[in-house]
């Protein structure tokens, strides 16, 4: 009988996934199966890490905004609450950005937005 080579489309998925894991150390880039638990893995550890960052970045953009604020003598919760009262769409993200390049400037944010709040609160407005 003579030798079958077998087909090609197995050795390319395998060859695919080995470039995938070519970075990971030890027998998680050389064996088949254990490739493809450690892709398995990391795929899970990428989704869930994914959220993590998200809520890593708001707790670092809310403390640093709260840093900011704290420095003019208000407090993070009040300063955000007035700004959904005058409908001001500054997200936490570009607040931390101002924040970091310009204090001045989010000193002045809160400080219009104290005295318009202040004013309509005295006025009876609200």
């Amino acid at each position: 009988m003579t030798r079958i080579k077998r087909g090609y489309i197995a050795q390319r998925r395998r060859k695919k996934t080995r470039l995938f894991t070519s970075s990971f150390r030890g027998a998680h880039s050389k064996l088949t199966r254990t490739i493809t638990q450690q892709k398995i893995r990391a795929w899970v550890s990428a989704h869930r890490d994914r959220d993590n960052q998200k809520r890593n970045f708001r707790c670092l953009w809310i403390t640093r905004i709260n840093a900011i604020i704290r420095e003019t003598g208000a407090c993070y919760s009040k300063f955000i609450h007035d700004l959904y009262k005058r409908q001001l769409l500054l997200n936490r993200k570009i607040l931390a950005q101002i924040a970091v390049s310009n204090r001045n400037c989010v000193y002045m944010i809160s400080n219009e937005i104290r005295k318009e709040v202040d004013l309509k609160e005295y006025a009876g407005i609200i």
